[in-house]
C-alpha cells in the first residue's frame, strides 16, 4: 500500500515536472520569438535611418556637383565675354581706322581736284592772252596800214617776220612756266602723300620691332606693377631702360623699347616679380640686375650653339658674348643673328666650291656684322669695328680683313672677303629680309640717347615712347635741382638744333639721391 502510494507521487510529480517543463518551453519559445521580432524591427529602423543618411549625402554631392557645374559655366561664359569684347574692341577700332583712312583719301582726292582746277585755270588764262596777242597784231597791221605806203601783203610780211616769232617766244615761255610750276606742285603733294603713308607703315614695322607683350593672371596684378603713386612703374623703367605700358588691355602689360636686349631683360624680370609676389624699387633693382646677369651668360651660350651650327670652334669668350646678342638685335629689320649665321653657310659653300679655306670663311661670315653690337659705344662704322674686334681677339688675318672690308672701308686682301661681301649682299637681298624705314628709326633712337649722354653729369639715358620721350638719368652729386632744370632745356635745344624728327621730343631729367646703412 505505502508502495503504491509512492509511486503515485512519483507519477504525479513526473507528470507535474513535464507540465512545468512544457510551459516553461512555450514561455522561452515566446521570449525568443519576440526577441527576435524586437532585433527585426531594430534592423528595419537601423535600414531606414541609413537609407535617409545615405540619401542626404547623395544630395548633397549632387548639390555640390552642379554648383560646381554652374561655377565652371560662368567662368567659361565669363572668358568668352571678355574675349567676344576684346574682339569687339578691336573691329570698332579697325572700322574707325578705316573711315579716318576713308576721310584722308577724300581730302586727298579734293585737294587733287582743286589743283587739277587751278592748272585748268591758267591754262585758260594762257588762252586769253594769246586772243589778246591776236587782237593787238590785227591792231598794229591796222595801224601800219594807214601811216605806211606799203601795201597790205608788204605790211603783214613785215609785222610777221617782227612780231611774230616774238609772240610765239613768248607764249610758249609762258606756257613753259605754267607746266614748270604745275610739275612742281604735282611733285611736291605726290612727296606728302608719299611720306604719309611711309609714315604709317613705319609704325606697324616699328611696332613690331619695338614692343613686347607680357601675358599676367589678372587684372589685379596690374596695381601692384604700377605700385603706390606709380613708384613700381618708375623704378621698373629706370633700371631697365624700357617704357612699360598698362592700359586697358586683358590680362597683357606692353614693354617698349627699340634695344631687343633690354626688352628680353625687363620682359624676364617682370615675369619673375609677378611669379615671386615682392614688387617693390629694392626688389626691382635686385632682380633687374640678376636677370641680366643670367642674360649676359646666356648670350655666351647663343653664341656657343651658333659655332655649332656652323662647325667652328676656338672663340674668345667675350666674342661669342657679342655674338649672342645679336639674337636681340635687327639690322634693316633682318635678326642680326639669323643674317650672320646665313652669311657664314654663303660664303662657306662659295669657298668650299672655290677651293679657299671654308672654315675663316665661315668665321668671316660670322663676325661680319659684330661691329654693329658695339657701335653705339664707338665710333666708326661698324665694319672697321668688327675688324679691330677681330684682331684684337686673335681672328686670323684674312678673317679680320674679310670683317674690315666687306663694305670697302679697307682694301680687299683676299678672295675670302669678296665671298663675304657677296654673301651679305644675297642674304640682304631676299624678299621681305630688309626694312630701311625700322633701320633708320633704331638709328634715330641711337642717336637720340648719345646725343642725351653727351652731356657732362648724365650717368644714363633711355629713349622711350616710340623716341617721344628721353628719360635721362643724371649724377646726383654733380647735378643738383637748378642745374638738372637747366639740363633739361640744353638737351631739349640739342636735339632741336642736331635732329630731324616728327612731333615733338619730351626731355625728362630724374635726379635720385639714395643713402644706405647697413644694420649689423
Amino acid at each position: 500500500m505505502d508502495l503504491l502510494v509512492m509511486i503515485l507521487i512519483a507519477v504525479a510529480g513526473l507528470a507535474a515536472g513535464v507540465g512545468i517543463g512544457w510551459k516553461l518551453r512555450l514561455r522561452s519559445e515566446r521570449n525568443t520569438v519576440q526577441s527576435a521580432e524586437i532585433r527585426a524591427r531594430k534592423i528595419l529602423e537601423d535600414a531606414e535611418k541609413e537609407a535617409k543618411t545615405l540619401k542626404r549625402e547623395k544630395i548633397l554631392e549632387a548639390k555640390d556637383e552642379w554648383y560646381k557645374k554652374k561655377q565652371d559655366f560662368e567662368t567659361e561664359a565669363s572668358r568668352q565675354r571678355n574675349k567676344l569684347q576684346a574682339q569687339e574692341k578691336q573691329l570698332i577700332s579697325r572700322e574707325q581706322n578705316i573711315e579716318r583712312k576713308s576721310e584722308l583719301f577724300a581730302k586727298k582726292e579734293k585737294s587733287l581736284q582743286e589743283l587739277e582746277q587751278e592748272v585748268q585755270k591758267k591754262l585758260n588764262n594762257a588762252r586769253k592772252r594769246e586772243e589778246q596777242l591776236d587782237a593787238l597784231i590785227v591792231e598794229q597791221n591796222n595801224r601800219l596800214e594807214r601811216i605806211s605806203t606799203l601795201t597790205v601783203d608788204e605790211a603783214k610780211k613785215m609785222l610777221y617776220e617782227n612780231l611774230i616769232n616774238e609772240v610765239k617766244a613768248e607764249a610758249a615761255q609762258y606756257i613753259r612756266e605754267i607746266r614748270d610750276q604745275t610739275r612742281i606742285d604735282a611733285k611736291k603733294e605726290a612727296q606728302k602723300i608719299t611720306v604719309q603713308a611711309i609714315q604709317r607703315t613705319a609704325v606697324d614695322h616699328s611696332v613690331e620691332t619695338t614692343v613686347s607683350v607680357l601675358n599676367i593672371q589678372s587684372d589685379e596684378m596690374k596695381g601692384r606693377i604700377i605700385g603706390k603713386e606709380g613708384r613700381n612703374i618708375r623704378a621698373f623703367e629706370a633700371a631697365t631702360g624700357v617704357d612699360v605700358i598698362v592700359d586697358d588691355t586683358p590680362e597683357a602689360v606692353i614693354l617698349s623699347g627699340f634695344d631687343g636686349f633690354r626688352r628680353e631683360i625687363a620682359k624676364n624680370a617682370l615675369d619673375r616679380l609677378i611669379s615671386d609676389g615682392r614688387i617693390h624699387p629694392a626688389r626691382i633693382e635686385e632682380v633687374v640686375g640678376k636677370v641680366r646677369e643670367e642674360l649676359e651668360e646666356e648670350t655666351v651660350k647663343i653664341g656657343e650653339n651658333a659655332l655649332i651650327e656652323l662647325g667652328l670652334h676656338g672663340v674668345h669668350n667675350d666674342l661669342l658674348r657679342l655674338l649672342g646678342k645679336m639674337k636681340y638685335r635687327s639690322s634693316y629689320g633682318q635678326n642680326m643673328l639669323q643674317h650672320s649665321i646665313e652669311v657664314g653657310f654663303l660664303t662657306g659653300f662659295m669657298a668650299a666650291e672655290l677651293g679657299l679655306d671654308s672654315t675663316h670663311a665661315k668665321r668671316a661670315g660670322l663676325f661680319h656684322d659684330i661691329g654693329k653690337i658695339v657701335e653705339q659705344n664707338v665710333e666708326g662704322p661698324h665694319a672697321l669695328i668688327g675688324y679691330e674686334l677681330a684682331k684684337k681677339y686673335n681672328e686670323h688675318p684674312a678673317v679680320a680683313n674679310a670683317i674690315g672690308s666687306h663694305h670697302e672701308d679697307i682694301p680687299m686682301e683676299t678672295p675670302i672677303a669678296a665671298l663675304v661681301q657677296a654673301a651679305d649682299s644675297i642674304s640682304g637681298a631676299r624678299p621681305g629680309a630688309r626694312r630701311e624705314s625700322v633701320e633708320a628709326y633704331v638709328k634715330r633712337l641711337e642717336k637720340l640717347e648719345d646725343l642725351a649722354r653727351s652731356f657732362k653729369g648724365v650717368a644714363n639715358s633711355y629713349a622711350i615712347q616710340a623716341g617721344r620721350e628721353i628719360r635721362v638719368v643724371v649724377e646726383p652729386d654733380k647735378i643738383d635741382d637748378i642745374l638738372a632744370d637747366q639740363l633739361s632745356r640744353d638737351i631739349a635745344a640739342k636735339i632741336q638744333k642736331d635732329m630731324e624728327y616728327p612731333g615733338q621730343i619730351k626731355v625728362t631729367v630724374i635726379r635720385e639721391v639714395r643713402s644706405v646703412a647697413l644694420a649689423k
